[in-house]
């Protein structure tokens, strides 16, 4: 069972058992914040045989009905807001069944945006209390670098399944768990966002710059090599362990923008050997939305 990465090699053998009745699904959950539509018009050109489309907008949140304004909010059965509200775990269980996915099945989630958007996948299934799930390391860049074929047919059908929850693996924190953890040592905050963003010196999306007061921040990408894949684990443990200095790692609330990006960070920690630790899914995009919440900016 591959439970954190998976090479490419790896992932090729493992579908060569497939045909021998190896249970095994594979998602490409590829994505572009600044063109959402891009990730499945990217799908269609090419993804690894077999893989069914995850859709960041659509099937990893609950993004509601548009509201007379034309805005779209979290949906009633949303387990958190922001502007990608994580789907309550029944409603999650409801897609994987949608798509065939079963509870004895390996899964494999990729991308082509170094692991920013298939860690999304990922940390659901796991809230999921579903344990066998792997990143493909390197993404789809990775597994074509290593030889391995790429279709454009999307013909393939499953049939239906039943996904049964059991009890979530990763643990998820609400905004009033960072409120009442603030200013205390058995929370601490880590911001995936990029450093001008954290620093509130810019912000493209969310209508209020700056963070969540005490948060660390450590931007998503420098958990990668040049080439996509995570550092190995000795040098994830060691930048973490300068990161948090003397707080337990267990303390660690990871965040972002909008609860997507920050999952490298906390799959980078567990490589580490330092997790697993909890998403506050919400993340700035819902903390912000309260102009009375506490914010900092520098």
């Amino acid at each position: 069972m591959h439970t954190t990465l998976i090479s490419a090699q790896d992932l090729m053998a493992l579908t060569a058992l497939q045909s021998r009745g190896v249970p095994l699904m594979i998602f490409d959950c590829s994505f572009d914040l600044m063109n959402p539509t891009q990730g499945h018009q990217q799908y269609l050109q090419s993804h690894l045989p077999g893989a069914i489309y995850a859709n960041l907008d659509s099937a990893l949140s609950d993004m509601g009905a548009p509201g007379p304004d034309g805005k779209r909010r979290p949906g009633p059965q949303a387990a958190s807001g922001g502007r990608h509200p994580l789907p309550g775990r029944e409603t999650f269980a409801n897609w994987l069944s949608s798509v065939g996915f079963t509870n004895d099945m390996q899964a494999v989630v990729y991308d082509r945006n170094a692991s920013t958007y298939c860690g999304r996948l990922w940390w659901m299934l796991k809230w999921a209390g579903h344990d066998a799930v792997a990143v493909l390391d390197g993404g789809m860049q990775a597994w074509q670098a290593a030889g391995g074929v790429v279709t454009d047919d999307v013909t393939s059908t499953r049939a239906a399944s039943s996904f049964k929850l059991l009890a979530p693996l990763r643990n998820l924190a609400t905004t009033q768990d960072v409120l009442h953890g603030l200013n205390g040592s058995a929370q601490t905050l880590v911001d995936a966002r990029a450093t001008p963003r954290f620093k509130g010196e810019v912000e493209p999306l969310d209508p209020i710059a700056g963070h969540i007061p005490g948060a660390l921040n450590r931007p998503s990408g420098q958990n990668f090599l040049a080439d996509g894949r995570f550092k190995s684990a000795a040098q994830l443990h060691t930048e973490f362990t300068q990161l948090l200095g003397q707080r337990a790692p267990a303390s660690v609330v990871h965040h972002c923008g909008s609860g997507v990006s920050a999952v490298p960070n906390l799959i980078a920690m567990e490589l580490a050997g330092l997790g697993p630790t909890s998403l506050y899914a919400g993340s700035w995009s819902e903390w912000c939305a309260d102009p009375t919440r506490p914010m900092e900016k520098g």
